[in-house]
């Protein structure tokens, strides 16, 4: 009968014991708890004042995915050295690894894709309009490998990219 008395009696002891353990852990936590943070209440008081020029309504890059391709053109001179040179670190810094140093699709990361990259220097890329290749550059090309980049490059080094790979031409 004390056996039969012993367990629970152990049992309750522990929960007690394992239940004055979280609430002195409780009351000695060093980060704040939700109930005593500041509570938001975003409607409250009147929104504040938005200054002119805070909120894009113009331009932008839902205005870039939304124009068709063939509208889109490249603000920079494919003859330009210093824009050409640009355009080339940027190629050599997020575009070699899977098109290549020398931009024929032989890259690194690029050999374990299926569909394998394209040579950036082929007929059938040389022959698409720069807004074409703004449009798979930035928003990625459907059932191919190519990631969306507007994300991570911005649209100004994106048509630079566009203007050097474009100024090198078909390879022979």
């Amino acid at each position: 009968m004390k056996r039969l008395l012993i367990l629970p009696l152990a049992l309750a002891v522990l929960v007690l014991a394992a239940y004055e353990a979280l609430i002195y852990y409780d009351n000695n936590f060093k980060y704040g708890r939700m109930w005593e943070t500041p509570g938001v209440h975003p409607l409250e008081q009147p929104p504040l004042p938005v200054s002119d020029g805070i909120v894009p309504w113009r331009g932008g890059e839902a205005r870039l995915k939304a124009t068709p391709p063939e509208q889109l053109a490249s603000p920079f001179n494919h003859d330009h050295p210093e824009q050409l040179e640009r355009g080339k670190a940027l190629t050599l810094t997020f575009c070699a690894q899977c098109h290549g140093k020398n931009l024929d699709g032989n890259g690194t990361v690029g050999q374990s894709f299926h569909p394998l990259p394209t040579d950036l220097r082929s007929e059938k890329v040389q022959s698409l309009s720069e807004g074409v290749l703004f449009k798979n550059l930035s928003y990625g090309i459907p059932k191919g490998r190519q990631p969306p980049l507007a994300g991570t490059i911005d649209v100004d080094e994106r048509w630079l990219i566009i203007a050097y790979v474009k100024s090198l031409g078909t390879r022979n």
